[in-house]
C-alpha cells in the first residue's frame, strides 16, 4: 500500500483563528485547496474546510465578512502518522466522517492529506 508520505501535500496552509471566513475563502481559492490549518498564537487548534463553510456558515446564514474562523472550524484536529497507509487514512476519515487529515511525524506536522489525494491513489490501483 502507498505510504502517506507520497500522497500528502507537504505545503500546509495556515491561518489565524481570528481571520474572517471571507479571508479564509479567498486564500483557499487562491491556493486551490479545500482546507486550512487554523492556528492560535502559532499553535494548531483546528481545521477549516469547505464542508465547514457549507454546513456551519452557509446553512446558518453567517456573514462571511464578520464571522471569525474560530466560530466554525473543526476541532480537535484529527491526525495520522505518516508511516500509516492510504487504507489506514481512508478508514480514519470514514470513522470520523471527515475529508482531511493532518499528517504527523511524531509530534511534528509534516503535511495534510485530503480524500482527493486518496482517490488518486486508489484510482491508480484499479
Amino acid at each position: 500500500m502507498t505510504p502517506l508520505a507520497l500522497l500528502m501535500q507537504r505545503q500546509v496552509e495556515k491561518i489565524s483563528q481570528s481571520e474572517t471566513l471571507c479571508e479564509a475563502a479567498q486564500r483557499m481559492r487562491a491556493r486551490r485547496i479545500g482546507a486550512l490549518l487554523v492556528c492560535h498564537e502559532g499553535e494548531p487548534v483546528g481545521i477549516l474546510s469547505e464542508t465547514d463553510f457549507v454546513r456551519k456558515a452557509v446553512a446558518e446564514g453567517l456573514d462571511p465578512r464578520t464571522t471569525r474562523i474560530e466560530t466554525i472550524m473543526s476541532r480537535p484536529i484529527i491526525s495520522i502518522d505518516m508511516d500509516n497507509t492510504a487504507r489506514d487514512a481512508s478508514n480514519r476519515m470514514a470513522a470520523h466522517n471527515i475529508r482531511h487529515l493532518v499528517v504527523m511525524d511524531g509530534s511534528k506536522i509534516v503535511g495534510m492529506l485530503s480524500i482527493k489525494d486518496l482517490l488518486v491513489c486508489f484510482k491508480n490501483r484499479l
